[in-house]
């Protein structure tokens, strides 16, 4: 099964269609009627449709298991079709498009299965994806052409080359693979003064998004929320509550992190944890949904 631990939990919500046809006339007459031999097939295929919803990672075996928080099922007669419209909800880290699929397949088959003895040249059409929302994909429309950012690390060992850069280094990569461009990667020492000269020098309009990896913990010399909160014209605390959220639920340690984020002047700035770890995790917990921020802060439009 595909790695998932990564991704965030979000309302997810999928619609899944299927069409039945029968080759008679008489047959949609004695649906109608309530004659059909084996019962009724809406009720029947409907049952049916809303168990295959539930079990499809049981059958499917790259499925994984999701908690199904809202399933309906429901149908259209159209001259000899019948069309079934199958539509699932949850909040989860994946989507839900193949239990909804899995659930019009299974839906259309038990009606397949009722109408069958009563009409031989019945069959069925389609089965598709109709529609999907929730997930990351919803938010690939924020702005990233032109969006320019810089990334300092702020350790002592670094900066002294007694330890490599590796945190810097897996931020840099995932900003880019957000298509955000990084016009600078520098590495300086835990010092308050420095820290503060860095953020008034690259808030100045140089760069929109502007990210500090390290000295975000509880050592003497963990200093960078101490030097950029003072710099900080509008705060925006909930950045960091959801990086903290996102990581407490894979690290017990995240909630020790005292990052913070927010405008300086036009320049957004993140604190992200030292670690490898914890700063990629952080990325991952706010991006692209951050990038919003470009379109809704006054002044903030970028050229």
């Amino acid at each position: 099964m595909v790695n998932i631990t990564h991704k965030s939990n979000s309302l997810r919500q999928a619609v899944a269609k299927a069409t039945i046809v029968v080759s008679d006339p008489g047959t949609i007459k004695t649906i109608g009627l309530h004659k059909v031999p084996k019962g009724n097939i809406f009720e029947f295929s409907r049952a049916a449709g809303l168990l295959a919803v539930k079990k499809t990672s049981d059958v499917i075996p790259d499925c994984h298991p999701l908690p199904v928080e809202f399933a309906a099922i429901s149908y259209e007669i159209e001259g000899l079709q019948i069309h079934i419209r199958v539509e699932v909800h949850t909040i989860y880290k994946t989507g839900v498009e193949v239990e909804a699929m899995h659930g019009a397949a299974v839906t259309a088959l038990t009606i397949y299965d009722m109408l069958k003895p009563i009409d031989k040249g019945v069959f069925i059409s389609t089965i598709k994806l109709e529609s999907k929302k929730g997930g990351k994909t919803d938010f690939r429309d924020q702005p990233t052409t032109g969006l320019k950012s810089m990334v300092i690390v702020c350790s002592d060992s670094v900066s002294k080359r007694i330890k490599e850069d590796t945190a810097g280094l897996r931020v840099v990569e995932k900003l880019k693979n957000n298509n955000i461009d990084v016009i600078a990667h520098e590495c300086i020492p835990d010092d308050f003064e420095l820290i503060q000269a860095k953020a008034k020098e690259y808030a100045d309009g140089r760069c929109n998004l502007l990210v500090f990896v390290g000295g975000t913990g509880l050592s003497s010399r963990d200093l960078t929320p101490d030097a950029i909160q003072p710099l900080l014209t509008r705060e925006i605390r909930g950045i960091m509550e959801t990086a903290r959220s996102y990581g407490q639920q894979r690290m017990p340690y995240a909630m020790l992190s005292r990052g913070v984020s927010g405008f300086i002047n036009k320049t957004l700035v993140l604190t992200l944890p030292g670690s490898p770890g914890g700063a990629a995790e952080t990325i991952d917990a706010l991006f692209p949904h951050i990038l919003h921020v470009f379109k809704i802060a006054e002044g903030l439009r970028h050229d």
